[in-house]
């Protein structure tokens, strides 16, 4: 039996306790942008339950323009108030050499990609750039909480990143979101 198989049998079985009553809306208006990675277990490492999040994953956990497509849906359409952009240690993006990949795909494909890789050596790094451009997007509510983390692989445990926007960037005050504004 193939891998796929095996997922195929194991729907068959989950199937039978899917909980059916759960609505799109997140309960707890959050949305979690993550690497694909197998070790970052989210759903263990939040203790997050069927429904109370939307889990957005792809390499890197970088935030792409899809990442902000996908987030602007999830809160101007689904309610969604926070966003928490989670990295980790040991990443295989980091490994990358951007333009290496690149070539290697154009040798692959016949041509380069249109898409960044994004790779970064530091997740740290990583975090405070993707916190600056949902900060920034003209597509995200104003009134949102946005927070990013380095997930430790060997303990399990989150440390915070902030991110501080370069001075020499300029601010677009799309509105005054008032005094609930935490972004």
């Amino acid at each position: 039996m193939n891998a796929i198989d095996d997922l195929l049998n194991r729907n068959r079985i989950a199937a039978m306790s899917h909980p059916y009553w759960i609505g799109p809306i997140p309960t707890l208006h959050v949305a979690m942008v993550a690497c694909m990675d197998t070790r970052v277990d989210t759903y263990r490492a939040f203790g997050i339950e069927a429904g109370e999040v939307h889990l957005l994953r792809n390499a890197g956990g970088v935030v792409t323009d899809d990442i902000i497509r996908s987030l602007a849906i999830s809160q101007h359409a689904l309610g969604t108030r926070e966003v928490m952009v989670v990295h980790h240690t040991d990443c295989g993006l980091a490994t990358l050499d951007e333009d290496s990949f690149r070539d290697h795909l154009a040798s692959y494909a016949g041509f380069r990609p249109t898409w960044s890789v994004q790779a970064f050596k530091d997740p740290h790094d990583s975090v405070a750039e993707s916190l600056l451009r949902l900060r920034n997007s003209p597509f995200l509510l104003d009134t949102t909480t946005i927070r990013g983390f380095v997930f430790d692989v060997q303990s399990g445990l989150l440390e915070e990143v902030t991110a501080t926007p370069p001075e020499h960037t300029e601010h677009i005050d799309r509105a005054d979101p008032g005094p609930a504004a935490t972004r």
